[in-house]
C-alpha cells in the first residue's frame, strides 16, 4: 500500500448517495430516453434485453471514469479516487471485475458494503474482490 490515506466510511457512503442522482440522469439519459423513442416507433424489446441495456450502460458509465482518472463526479466532489490496492490507476480487467461485483454487493442487502464493518481496512466486499480501495484525492 501507498502512502495515499483510505477513505473514512462516512465519505464513501455519502459520495455513494450522489452518486445514485448522477445514475440517475444516465438512465434518464441513456436508458429512458431511447427506450421512449423506441415505444413511440412500435418497437419493443425484451426484458432481458432490458437489463443487459442496463448492466452495460452502467458499466460504461463507471468503467470509463475509473479508468480515466478513477473519479466519477460524486467522486470528485467528495475528494475521493478509485485506486489499485497498490496505489496505481486500475487496470481494466481490474474495472470491470469490481462493477460486476458491486451489483450483487449492493443488491444482497448491502452485504458487501456492511463488510466494511469488520474488514480490517474498512473496504467494501467489492473492493477486496477487485484489489482496489477508495482513496482521499490528494490537493492538487
Amino acid at each position: 500500500m501507498t502512502g495515499t490515506p483510505l477513505a473514512g466510511i462516512g465519505r464513501r457512503l455519502a459520495s455513494m448517495l450522489y452518486e445514485g442522482l448522477v445514475v440517475f440522469a444516465v438512465l434518464l439519459i441513456g436508458f429512458w430516453l431511447p427506450q421512449a423513442l423506441l415505444a413511440g416507433m412500435g418497437l419493443g424489446i425484451s426484458p432481458r434485453l432490458l437489463w443487459l441495456h442496463v448492466l452495460l450502460l452502467l458499466m460504461l458509465y463507471f468503467v470509463w471514469f475509473w479508468l480515466h482518472g478513477g473519479q466519477t463526479l460524486p467522486m470528485k466532489t467528495w475528494k475521493l479516487r478509485l485506486a489499485s490496492a497498490d496505489g496505481r490507476p486500475l487496470r481494466p480487467l481490474q474495472a470491470v471485475l469490481r462493477y460486476l461485483a458491486a451489483w450483487p454487493s449492493i443488491l444482497l442487502f448491502g452485504v458487501g458494503i456492511l463488510w466494511a464493518l469488520v474488514d480490517r481496512d474498512r473496504q467494501f466486499l467489492h473492493d477486496r474482490i477487485a484489489g482496489t480501495r477508495i482513496v482521499n484525492q490528494p490537493a492538487a
